[in-house]
């Protein structure tokens, strides 16, 4: 007889490793399809920001955590979110908005100066 033993890894929960960022993109309803979703990760276009580091993602199945920022053009504007919750479906838009929050672009911190050396 076997019991409830400690979850292994198919038992863990969905944000203990977290979720593709393919499918987290198309689950939050910011990629219409998942291979759209996959060309652009693949592609190189999206910047992960993790504990202060940013790295390029490269790959769509790289795992993108609770806490974690994305920052990707689509559609001609510049998209920063951070991820609140991994989701467990595509659902509907009101509950895709609950797996990110927009989150703040600031320049660097010399943008200024550059900006204002060009008379800007």
């Amino acid at each position: 007889m076997t019991g409830p033993g400690p979850p292994g890894p198919a038992q863990a929960p969905p944000d203990a490793e977290g979720c593709r960022v393919d499918v987290w993109l198309w689950r939050a309803r910011l990629c219409k399809t998942r291979s759209d979703a996959a060309l652009l990760a693949d592609s190189g276009r999206i910047r992960l920001t993790r504990e202060g580091g940013t790295k390029r993602l490269d790959k769509a199945s790289r795992r993108v955590r609770i806490g974690d920022q994305l920052t990707f053009a689509l559609g001609g504007r510049l998209v920063c979110v951070r991820v609140l919750a991994p989701g467990l479906r595509r659902g509907p838009p009101a509950e895709a908005r609950k797996l990110y929050a927009a989150a703040d672009v600031s320049p660097a911190p010399d943008a200024g100066a550059s900006l204002a050396r060009m008379g800007l």
